[in-house]
């Protein structure tokens, strides 16, 4: 009688069981084993296996998910916790469609447990197409949010993954999109260090992800999915990674294609396994076969590989009984389901920002609106609501939509007025007539994945059409900005409402109108979010995860990734809207801030203390945020960062202690000799609901 395999064994370790599995494997099925699309192997019961899958704010492209606000909104909650929450419900959602799916023999793209997100880069210029698909352009922000969105995606369950997360891309990546597959993104071991990778540690110390993903660009002239300096030096030997490295679509080819650092796939190939990148999103590990056969590298150099890639398949459970792994057990029915569309809803309510409340026009009230004109491309386009890597909604509720279910006893009309990008105005006429015949006018404006998105992108734009990727500038595209005017000059009062990805330079709507409301790609709940805080049944509390500049002029050469000049941390300039900022329809005063300490060492840590009290007649939520200044660093040093933050709720009159603890490793820099110090100092700290210009207390590291 035959012995079971070892590999399927669920009592033996899974590093154990994918040694024994690889060992039986030929060559040409090993290097089959490192493409996205693996096939099976009947011989040795292995089925076939598609490892790429999307969950950047939902379960993306497997039919109906909740959809979640897009990354860029999930950041301006500032609400570690409620990402937990999200990513535990798109945990959950992937969970049941996966077994349900093997259940129907559907083994396909978009059904896997292995994901690539969450995206993790910093946005460091509103230019870029894919920043909508971050947290922002901080790295504090960017590291406490991806940390629980790792752990969210990953479960807790001490012997089984719930899903594998992949953090992206890794590293140095912000645009252009246009120059991605050939592009070598120079940085300084200073930004390196302490912009660009310290949010990627978090998510690989911290959250303990078991893969990441490589960047299409170079970084520094080595190709990120070959580069020994990022896949070895730093993500292995510093930051002790056992996982697997992926790379993005087609990466591989890049390497001898446009980066030019091989001469054939056999040769990129090898450069990218040697360097430590087990798998390939694409074809060209195909040549994985005569690579070897060449001499370019050996058999145990895919075996490495290997272990990496079946340790997470085994912890996955996949070669396990349904009845041994307790994630199989999550019905279809937790799908779509009413509790995941409440919290649609309530993430996209946090998200709403609040730029501008003049004499406090907002909240709306309802009683004295008869007749409400919804204007703006953007007012009633369900595709706009989701930004891109996204689930289909059930349902879903426009701007429109929202604010007339909001006024039931009132006439609200709407019209569109223009298109996104068009230099038509044959449709100001109309919504001029309307807005002229209404109590107040709700124009809804900003981007949309045709304006903004990934090189190539068809997702989220009309059919056959593609996304122009990165733009060249912030204003508002097209001729919305004229609409705007002409709205305005009806005399009707006029409310901005924003949907958008990334900054826009709305300088002339801060001057003229009353309100201004961010509300991002905010999915599927977006048009009843929108309408709640426009009509005062959700006090606002999101804040900016990204600074608004007043112009292009502002910044640096896009392709230039020096961080001087860039993100609050190092503009100089002065903002129309800073990082941080965001309104509520109550008040807030901060007191009684203490120190554990007025001196810390290297390796101790610092607690910061401050009461916070809602001094307004309503209830909400206050974002409380500790930035740092290091007052005299021998190096270059940010104005200040982002070291803490919390969001609170606090009743009128209510008041709460919000305690921040402060590493040393956070005051961290690099040194003239390119080495991470602790370096002995004096620094300043200032907290509040937005970035402090006040240092209001210090403390000295010795």
């Amino acid at each position: 009688m035959e012995t079971q395999p070892a590999y399927l064994n669920p009592d033996l370790p899974a590093e154990a069981r994918a040694e024994d599995l690889i060992s039986r494997m030929t060559l040409e099925e090993k290097a089959g084993q490192m493409m996205h699309a693996a096939p099976g192997i009947p011989r040795l019961g292995i089925p076939e296996y598609d490892w790429w899958n999307e969950c950047l704010h939902g379960v993306g492209r497997a039919g109906i998910a909740t959809v979640f606000p897009q990354a860029i909104g999930l950041a301006a909650t500032w609400n570690k916790q409620l990402l937990f929450r999200v990513a535990t419900a798109i945990s959950d959602e992937a969970r049941a469609k996966h077994h349900d799916a093997l259940r129907q023999g559907n083994r396909g793209t978009y059904y896997g447990l292995t994901f690539w997100s969450p995206n993790i880069n910093i946005f460091r210029d509103p230019r870029w197409g894919r920043g909508q698909e971050t947290y922002g352009e901080d790295p504090y922000l960017t590291a406490r949010m991806g940390v629980m969105f790792v752990k969210g995606l990953q479960g807790d369950d001490r012997h089984y993954l719930k899903l594998a997360a992949t953090p992206k891309h890794y590293a140095v990546h912000s645009g252009p999109e246009a120059l991605r597959h050939e592009f070598d993104a120079r940085v300084s071991a200073r930004d390196l260090r302490e912009t660009y990778l310290p949010h990627f540690k978090a998510a690989i110390v911290e959250a303990g992800a078991v893969s990441i993903m490589g960047a299409y660009n170079r970084t520094n002239g080595e190709a990120c999915n070959a580069s020994p300096t990022l896949l070895q030096k730093i993500l292995r030997d510093e930051w002790g990674f056992q996982g697997y490295v992926v790379s993005d679509c087609g990466a591989i080819g890049d390497i001898y294609r446009h980066h030019k650092i091989a001469g054939t796939a056999e040769e990129a190939s090898a450069l990218a396994v040697k360097a430590g990148c087990d798998l390939e999103c694409g074809a060209t590990y195909s040549a994985l076969p005569d690579a070897v056969r060449q001499g370019l590298l050996t058999e145990a150099d895919l075996d490495r590989s290997l272990r990496r890639l079946f340790t997470a398949r085994m912890r996955l459970g996949m070669f396990d009984p349904p009845e041994r792994v307790p994630y199989a057990r999550i019905s279809i029915e937790v799908n779509d389901c009413p509790e995941h569309r409440q919290l649609a809803l309530e993430v996209a309510r946090q998200s709403m920002v609040l730029l501008k409340n003049a004499d406090g026009f907002l909240p709306l009230d309802k009683a004295g609106l008869k007749r409400v004109a919804v204007i703006g491309p953007n007012a009633n386009d369900p595709l706009v609501l989701l930004g891109n890597y996204n689930g289909t909604p059930s349902s879903s509720v426009t701007p429109f939509e929202g604010i007339r279910a909001a006024l039931p006893g009132a006439h609200v009309a709407y019209t569109k007025g223009c298109t996104i990008a068009g230099k038509s105005t044959a449709g100001f006429a109309e919504a001029v007539e309307l807005a002229r015949n209404a109590d107040l006018a709700v124009v809804c404006l900003g981007l949309s994945q045709q304006m903004e998105g990934e090189e190539g992108q068809e997702e989220g734009v009309e059919a056959g059409a593609r996304s122009f990727g990165d733009r060249d500038t912030l204003d508002l595209p097209g001729v919305q900005e004229d609409l705007l005017k002409a709205v305005h000059a009806t005399g009707t009062p006029v409310v901005l409402v924003l949907l958008n990805g990334s900054a826009i330079a709305v300088n002339w709507a801060d001057q003229h109108l009353p309100a201004i409301l961010e509300a991002w790609y905010p999915g599927q709940a977006g048009g009843t979010a929108i309408a709640d805080v426009l009509f005062g049944d959700y006090n606002p509390a999101g804040r900016l995860p990204v600074t608004f500049y007043r112009s292009v002029a502002d910044l640096p050469p896009f392709e230039d990734y020096r961080m001087e000049g860039r993100t609050y941390r190092y503009f100089t300039g002065q903002p129309l809207y800073a990082f941080g900022h965001g309104l509520s329809y109550t008040t807030f005063t901060y007191s009684n801030l203490r120190l554990s300490a007025e001196t810390i060492r290297a390796g101790e840590s610092l607690t910061i203390s401050v009461d916070v009290t809602n001094t307004g007649s309503r209830a909400g939520d206050e974002v409380a945020q500790l930035y740092v200044s290091d007052v005299a660093g021998s190096t270059p040093r940010p104005i200040r960062f982002l070291a803490g933050f919390e969001r609170v709720t606090l009743q009128p009159g209510q008041t709460k202690t919000v305690t921040f603890t402060v590493l040393s490793d956070q005051l961290g820099m690099v040194n003239d000799r390119d080495e991470w110090v602790i370096e002995p100092g004096e620094f300043k700290i200032g907290v509040g609901g937005s970035q402090v210009a006040a240092l209001q207390a210090g403390f000295k590291v010795v």
